[in-house]
């Protein structure tokens, strides 16, 4: 039963569930950096985040503070979208 559950659970998040942790994150810094560079601000999100990275770089840690205001950015639009994906492709038997 359990090697059953592991093969749905690693079908559906189209393999090990955290190296597609990893590859979500990576993704989303990626596409924040981009959104962020064309000026973009999705769904005003920078604003919501700001008290949170000025308290950050309160506390010095200004390389966490770049990261999470990307990761941020970019996962807004790649998490939805990668489960859309995900339901449609297991819905689709794929």
């Amino acid at each position: 039963m359990t090697r059953m559950a592991n093969g749905t659970i690693d079908r559906f998040f189209g393999g090990s569930p955290l190296w597609v942790v990893v590859r979500l994150i990576l993704l989303s810094i990626v596409i924040g950096v981009l959104l962020s560079a064309l000026g973009l601000d999705p769904f005003d999100i920078v604003r919501s985040v700001e008290r949170l990275i000025r308290r950050i770089v309160d506390l010095g840690w200004d390389a966490v503070v770049w990261l999470w205001r990307y990761f941020l950015l970019g996962a807004v639009l790649v998490i939805p979208i990668w489960v859309i994906v995900r339901i449609v492709r297991s819905a689709s038997g794929k």
